[in-house]
């Protein structure tokens, strides 16, 4: 487990940060953005969780999942900020295939409970909905800017997956948690 005694060190006071395995690094470097990007989309669903807390039926559900999900973004970050190595002294936390299905059989199960989309949505609906959408937005870009890093060094597979399934994730829980009250795009409509 992880003990925190102080919170600020000054070591970073110059621009650059610790990686998961001592390494400093530019606080611009693209693995940095890649895995603070993912702490902004767990920010943004806790957020979410304002409107799914404390509640029963559907929303309790939701917030189960939610609460799930914002572990495994810890996990994410873990996996992003320590660089792929052979034989590593410590092994390094990393995002399993076992938790990208898991987003998938939820995904399936949501998703069999709501009517077929005949338009794009627009974000919101309800105020968890909003969250939620907003959340999947920052995910896609924490997912783009993984990739990117992927293109230079090697990222685990099950890491970029999971940020992909995620923001399928986010997008069907959004409608599931709006339940008919989806906002659709109306093409042209204001021209």
């Amino acid at each position: 487990m992880v003990k925190l005694t102080r919170i600020y060190t000054r070591g970073g006071d110059q621009g650059e940060t610790s990686l998961g395995d001592g390494r400093r690094v530019p606080k611009h470097a693209v693995r940095v953005a890649a895995f603070g990007t993912v702490d902004e989309a767990n920010s943004v669903l806790g957020l979410a969780r304002l409107h799914t807390g404390g509640n029963d039926g559907d929303l309790g559900r939701a917030d189960a999942m939610l609460g799930r999900i914002q572990n495994d973004l810890f996990d994410l970050g873990a996996d992003l900020c320590t660089p792929e190595q052979e034989n590593p002294p410590y092994p390094p936390l990393r995002i399993i295939p076992a938790q990208v299905e898991r987003l998938e059989a939820e995904i399936d199960a949501m998703n069999a409970e709501l009517p077929p989309l005949n338009s794009f949505i627009l974000p919101g609906g309800s105020p968890a909905a909003a969250h939620l959408h907003l959340a999947r937005t920052v995910v896609r870009r924490a997912e783009r800017l993984a990739t990117d890093l992927a293109s230079h060094e090697p990222v685990g597979a099950p890491a970029l997956q999971y940020l992909n399934r995620l923001s399928d994730h986010l997008f069907v829980l959004a409608r599931w948690v709006n339940r008919g009250a989806d906002v659709l795009w109306v093409p042209g409509q204001n021209r």
